[in-house]
């Protein structure tokens, strides 16, 4: 007979960013677990209204914040979460290790949770091969539709904006954020049940970090295995939602859990609204898809929203509007990719500002988020995309939303959910996509309504 999974809350988590907080959401409802995540703290009121949770998330915005804000902010959530007393307290970082010392310090953030769930042991867990993220020998690899390129060779991740990868080892990376002691699995190690348990004992007895690699669903299920056979002593993960992927392959395989039955597609819609924030070469493209299939752009004026967000909000909704009664479906944007000269106006105007780049990216995300609303309000379509890891964060909190649910699937990390809220917006169907992240026909996939294909 195979072990059976304990009953109740397998898995709570706490996410550096939305997208990325919804990604684990997502693999766990998809694999017949299901699943919450909450925008802050939940009420006993809005835990009531989801009984038989397998997991449960809060989202937040620490990917773009400091260690300060961390210390202020964090206790409180990761606190609530590790005293439901699951098996494992997990940080969701990004795929592709966004974080620097001064801005998403993922060091910082390992020691404010081992203060509410102490580990004997950290695995750190990155890649996911379903979204072709790869480890091999402590170096982290991701997947564009060029190829696939180690990180600090990476044509978005070596040049992003705020947090450029330099180094892909990762342990080599976290070492400039934390001075916890550290050690590699590697996929060696991981050939086989014993060889892997015995790397595991060894690296605990002088490591506190255990970086672990994965390439294929068979390393995969034996990470899975190893870090659920050994939960007793590693009860606080750190990884993107390949720690889920990891866990699920081996409990499909142990026989746990039964494989799911596929998610069908929400159904087409024939408008929705789209926002974007995101200054990738990956969105970019799919803005360019989007204006050639029966979308109409609007642009928010980012420089503009330093000195007068009222105004640009304004217009930005009122064109949004045009276009709907138009026929077309919005997609409000900042920025056309890196080379789109909207982005060197607003680094000009930011210089000239007295507004932190944090602060500025914030007020971005707010700005979008607040145009969205008011669009959705006053044209009653029923479903939006935000695209941005950190403009979903900002963005989505202006909805008066409390929690999100898997609706329907499109690629790992980027599927349409259900909104719950007590106001307007309950029930609306939201979509949020990292920059990186989607096809080129992402936003007119969402339209379609998501499901696999």
């Amino acid at each position: 007979m195979p072990e059976s999974l304990p009953d109740g809350l397998l898995m709570t988590w706490y996410g550096d960013d939305f997208t990325g907080s919804a990604a684990v959401m997502e693999a766990l409802s998809f694999a017949g677990l299901p699943a919450i995540l909450f925008f802050d703290t939940p009420t006993l009121g809005q835990l009531a209204r989801f009984p038989g949770l397998r997991g449960l998330g809060i989202a937040s915005t620490a990917r773009s914040h400091s260690p300060d804000w961390m210390a202020q902010h964090m206790p409180a959530p990761l606190a609530f979460l590790a005293g439901l007393d699951a098996p494992f307290l997990h940080y969701k970082i990004c795929s592709t290790l966004d974080s620097a010392p001064h801005v998403g310090n993922i060091g910082a953030a390992i020691e404010l949770a081992l203060q509410a769930r102490p580990s004997q042991g950290v695995p750190v867990l990155t890649a996911a091969p379903r979204m072709r993220r790869y480890q091999a020998f402590g170096h982290l690899f991701a997947g564009t539709p060029q190829g696939v390129f180690r990180l600090d060779r990476h044509p978005v991740m070596a040049q992003h904006p705020v947090t450029p990868m330099t180094e892909s080892d990762v342990l080599q990376h976290l070492a400039g954020q934390s001075p916890l002691p550290s050690a590699l699995l590697d996929v060696e190690m991981l050939a086989d049940q014993t060889t892997a348990q015995a790397a595991l004992d060894q690296a605990l007895q002088s490591a506190r970090l255990l970086s672990i690699d994965t390439m294929t669903a068979e390393t995969d299920a034996a990470a899975g295995r190893l870090i659920w056979e050994n939960r007793d002593r590693l009860r606080l993960l750190v990884g993107s939602q390949g720690v889920e992927y990891a866990l699920i392959e081996y409990w499909q395989r142990a026989g746990m859990i039964a494989l799911p039955t596929p998610v069908a597609s929400a159904g087409a819609v024939d408008q929705i609204v789209a926002v974007s924030g995101s200054v990738s070469p990956i969105t970019a493209a799919q803005i360019a898809w989007s204006a050639e299939n029966g979308f109409g752009l609007v642009r928010l004026d980012a420089a503009k929203l330093l000195e007068d967000a009222q105004t640009a909000e304004a217009e930005a909704t009122q064109a949004a509007l045009a276009l709907i009664g138009a026929g077309q479906s919005p997609l409000i944007l900042t920025a056309a990719g890196p080379d789109d000269p909207a982005v060197a106006a607003f680094r000009a105007a930011l210089s000239q500002s007295h507004i932190s780049p944090e602060a500025a990216n914030q007020r971005i995300g707010e700005s979008l988020g607040r145009v969205l609303d008011a669009v959705l309000q006053a044209s009653k379509l029923r479903r939006a995309v935000i695209s941005g890891g950190d403009t979903s964060g900002h963005g989505a909190r202006q909805l008066g939303l409390f929690a999100l649910s898997a609706l329907a699937p499109t690629i790992p990390g980027a599927a349409l959910f259900t909104a719950h809220g007590d106001g307007v917006h309950d029930g609306l169907q939201l979509a949020l996509k990292g920059g990186q992240m989607g096809s080129a026909d992402y936003f007119g996939w969402i339209r379609q309504g998501g499901g696999l294909r």
